[in-house]
């Protein structure tokens, strides 16, 4: 089997699982506890991809958004976090990069202690040489300082590393430190927005992406 790149940084939410109803419905419950009016349809899959704390108060404000991401953060962790499921193809995506030899690192916006656990709840820890993430007090807001902080705790990355990932956020993210990101076309992006971020090549399927990647 032929091995394409030596170092694979890997988006979470949208990439490796579908997080929505989990993200999503733990926001729709932490209105509904705090009394406030859920905003419906402007709410979706589109917030998905950069933190929360930003993506949020565009919608319903500063002081609301604070209240709410308290009480979504305790509920997330609690159980929300658990509701993600793999998609198709993606467990065989990560078992072909570990036979390869790859580096995998994942690099994701969500809180890294969330993260950790919803790859620990799949079984795939052993899979990763290092899970990054946000940290719990968004010192790392953008996935620029998020695959940032993975490349340095892989000690660099080889010239060929490439991302993987479903919005325009993990392409920019990646280009600020030379890597060139791979599109997930099956995640929250929308049409159009992988390949006018700049992404090399987006692929329909994890299937399609492992075949490039592993020949």
């Amino acid at each position: 089997m032929a091995f394409v790149t030596r170092t694979v940084f890997l988006d979470l939410d949208g990439t490796l699982v579908d997080s929505a109803p989990g993200i999503l419905g733990t926001l729709e419950e932490s209105f509904d506890e705090l009394g406030l009016t859920w905003p419906g349809e402007a709410i979706g899959t589109s917030l998905l991809g950069p933190p929360l704390y930003e993506s949020l108060p565009p919608i319903v404000g500063e002081e609301a958004s604070a209240q709410v991401l308290t009480v979504y953060r305790r509920r997330y962790f609690e159980h929300g976090l658990l509701k993600s499921t793999p998609y198709p193809g993606v467990e065989e995506l990560l078992a072909g990069l570990a036979a390869a030899g790859a580096r995998v690192a994942l690099a994701t916006s969500k809180a890294e202690p969330s993260a950790r656990r919803i790859i620990e709840n799949q079984g795939w820890t052993e899979l990763f040489e290092t899970i990054t993430g946000d940290t719990v007090d968004a010192q790392r807001p953008t996935k620029a300082a998020v695959v940032g902080e993975a490349v340095r705790r892989l000690g660099g990355a080889s010239p060929d590393a490439v991302m993987v990932g479903d919005r325009l956020h993990d392409v920019v993210g990646s280009r600020a430190h030379g890597i060139a990101c791979l599109g997930a076309g099956w995640g929250y992006g929308e049409p159009g927005e992988l390949i006018g971020a700049g992404a090399a090549v987006v692929y329909a399927t994890p299937g399609e992406l492992r075949d490039a990647l592993l020949g």
